[in-house]
């Protein structure tokens, strides 16, 4: 066990540094496609999400009310 409490938090603030600066930003012209994707990958689960929700309430209704 390491003498001094706060070396394992200092060496994952490091990490997380180091991490940080292996990421690459993408280009200008590479937003609008990153951008789109992540919409999209953001608004399936939603919508699967919400229709879940809609067909499970209505079934509950059906069955118990």
């Amino acid at each position: 066990m390491a003498s001094d409490p706060f070396q394992p938090i200092g060496r994952y603030c490091r990490q997380i540094v180091d991490e940080l600066r292996k990421t690459a930003t993408p280009a200008a012209r590479e937003w609008p496609a990153w951008s789109i994707t992540s919409f999209v990958f953001v608004i399936l689960p939603m919508i699967l999400a919400a229709g879940m929700d809609l067909g499970f309430g209505e079934l509950t209704l059906m069955v118990f009310g």
